[in-house]
């Protein structure tokens, strides 16, 4: 029998997790035969558990961030872990310094050398501090890295993608292929705005997050946000001042590049109006 997961198999910023008993709930609302489109697949968890419950629906995922290659990559990950965990001298929670560093990195070097791939956000959960993510060698070169080594591997995870039709392409592409597909649904759990989203292959704006709601209209859909993005205040006080149009319209713009510490920077904005 097929496993169901309700949470996913390896790490991933903006995972369902604590939705997917209540996600079940609601698909019960769709008869089977419906067509769900995962605009944005993430982990795939939410196709993963919209096929379980829905076996003879086709389940769309756009796997837009690589999920996939980090589950072929799976038993790669679990022997570097392994060998990390052999090699690491220092007390879990503890940060690993000098040369215990110098051979964590060379370990992982050569894991990329002979892979040409290293899923570096699941071995971010194992070496960096909590809630934080690397995409690259060199960003766990300039991070300071901690013991916080899985200390058993990934359990396999074979069916988890089982069933699904899988893509990789812009939600908006997706979009145009299915909004005329009778009974169809739409998934949408775009990224948080004001969240962090390094993680995530595409760089994420108001004006993106805000295009996602023009595809909402006149569909069935089952949406994702927070109160960090405000977007249901926004579209809420929207509906009262339709006619307000855009009061920044005319405007000049200067833009201030400002840096809070060396990773991380803001832009300031200061926007006028002509002298009358």
């Amino acid at each position: 029998m097929r496993k169901q997961y309700l949470s996913a198999p390896l790490p991933f910023q903006g995972q369902k997790r604590m939705f997917a008993k209540e996600y079940i709930k609601v698909l019960q609302q769709f008869p089977d035969g419906t067509t769900f489109v995962d605009l944005f697949g993430g982990s795939g968890l939410l196709s993963h558990i919209t096929k379980c419950h829905k076996p003879n629906s086709v389940v769309v995922y756009n796997d837009f961030d690589g999920y996939r290659q980090r589950l072929e990559a799976l038993p790669v990950t679990n022997v570097l872990l392994a060998e990390l965990r052999e090699i690491v001298d220092v007390p879990r929670r503890k940060a690993i310094l000098g040369q215990s560093k110098e051979r964590v990195l060379s370990c992982i070097r050569k894991y990329e050398r002979k892979y040409d791939y290293i899923d570096y956000i699941t071995l971010s959960s194992s070496v960096l501090f909590s809630m934080k993510y690397a995409t690259k060698f060199s960003d766990l070169e300039k991070e300071t890295l901690y013991n916080n080594i899985k200390t058993s591997d990934y359990p396999p995870c074979p069916d988890y993608l089982a069933g699904l039709t899988i893509t990789t392409c812009d939600y908006k592409t997706l979009f145009e292929k299915y909004k005329d597909v009778p009974n169809v649904v739409f998934i949408v759990d775009p990224p948080y705005l004001s969240t962090d989203t390094k993680t995530y292959k595409m760089y994420w704006k108001l004006s993106d997050y805000l295009d996602v709601l023009t595809i909402l209209a006149g569909h069935r859909f089952i949406y994702f946000t927070s109160n960090k993005s405000s977007i249901v205040e926004l579209c809420e006080w929207i509906g009262k001042h339709k006619l307000i149009g855009n009061p920044f319209e005319n405007c000049h713009r200067k833009k201030f590049n400002a840096h809070m510490n060396y990773s991380s920077s803001y832009t300031d904005i200061m926007l006028y109006t002509d002298v009358a």
